[in-house]
């Protein structure tokens, strides 16, 4: 079976090694030492400053919008995965869908220039599968309407833009480090914050709000990452640089071998990729099902990533069509790739699709 994603697990030895650290030390969460030296390690290699590690992105993306105070409605995308949207209603926000760009699949500034209700207080977009959006116009629209701007950058390990991080764009960033991701923690994410004063209060909201032995300054969430989790992280770190050679191979291989065959989203020609996922386009929703099944009658899974469009849930509020990412959403498809996907494999994967498509030429 091949899924379209496998989780990357580092050498058993090193992580026992950090394990037994842990058994040595009984310290097995809130702010351990393996916590501060993920954290030091991270800030270095990404080039960032002021990262706080977490227990999952969805949470990052819920203490964001506490940290900045948002309340009323947050213009965002509708193509995204479930939490990006879920975050927003749960914490009593009103996600206000402005469509994607066709090429980029991302947030389209020009459409976020249209979307006014009067009660916005922030943006939230996310650059889709790692491809970064449109910074400098996004940027352009939240300073002229006084609005937050907050990136989903799920996707976005190791992703530069203008040359620096792409992380440290917005006033927040969050980044997760679930284990379906190219560098993870098993479970776990980031939040990285612009602004310094922020730092502090960030720190009490991922630990319940609690600032001292009896005082609790402000209302939080238990959102600490533990020991067992950062020891992950730090094995991981070591390899990241074999794991992001192998997907650029694996990223090359399938577009020279299904460039005549679908379509692909557009990059930034201001941004690097780290080819997180690899997203095809297919002519029209029927040939994606058909390329699906076929693909599942292998014994490969890929996903609909990312299906179904956000302004489409049941708890949302109506009258928001989103008919670019609708389209979108009904015709894509990831395909499997991640370190340890042999050769044979890739080649399984591109002929069935080929098949498939060439079979649905025929009929």
């Amino acid at each position: 079976m091949i899924n379209v994603t496998k989780t990357y697990l580092p050498n058993k030895k090193k992580y026992k090694s950090y394990v037994d650290k842990i058994y040595e030390s009984g310290w097995v969460t809130n702010d351990g030492f393996l916590v501060r030296e993920l954290t030091e390690r991270l800030e270095d290699y990404l080039n960032v400053r002021n990262l706080v590690l977490v227990s999952n992105g969805t949470s990052a993306l819920e203490v964001a919008y506490r940290v900045l105070e948002l309340e009323g409605d947050v213009i965002t995308t509708p193509f995204s995965f479930v939490a990006t949207t879920s975050s927003l209603v749960s914490n009593g926000l009103n996600p206000i869908f402005a469509d994607i760009d066709i090429s980029s699949f991302n947030l389209c500034p020009e459409n976020v220039s249209r979307t006014n209700t009067g009660k916005e207080s922030a943006i939230l977009a996310t650059h889709v599968f790692g491809v970064a959006c449109d910074i400098d116009a996004l940027q352009r629209q939240a300073s002229k309407r006084r609005l937050k701007v907050i990136y989903d950058a799920a996707h976005c390990f190791g992703v530069k833009y203008r040359g620096k991080s792409i992380l440290s764009y917005g006033d927040v960033s969050v980044i997760s480090f679930h284990a379906t991701k190219l560098f993870h923690t098993i479970e776990g994410g980031a939040i990285i914050l612009n602004h310094d004063n922020l730092v502090e209060e960030t720190k009490f909201k991922i630990n319940f709000g609690i600032d001292g032995v009896d005082s609790v300054k402000s209302l939080g969430i238990n959102a600490k990452m533990n020991e067992f989790e950062a020891a992950m992280g730090l094995c991981v770190l070591d390899d990241i640089e074999l794991i992001l050679e192998e997907r650029q191979e694996i990223a090359d291989f399938y577009f020279t071998e299904l460039n005549d065959y679908v379509s692909f989203q557009g990059k930034s020609p201001l941004s690097n990729s780290n080819n997180s996922y690899f997203p095809v386009l297919f002519e029209n929703k029927k040939i994606c099902e058909t390329v699906l099944c076929g693909l599942n009658r292998e014994d490969i899974f890929p996903r609909r990533y990312f299906a179904p469009s956000l302004d489409t849930l049941p708890y949302i509020s109506g009258g928001q069509f989103m008919s670019v990412s609708r389209d979108i959403s009904s015709r894509v498809m990831a395909l499997p790739i991640y370190p340890g996907l042999a050769k044979e494999d890739q080649i399984r994967i591109v002929n069935q699709v080929k098949k498939c498509l060439v079979k649905n030429e025929k009929n």
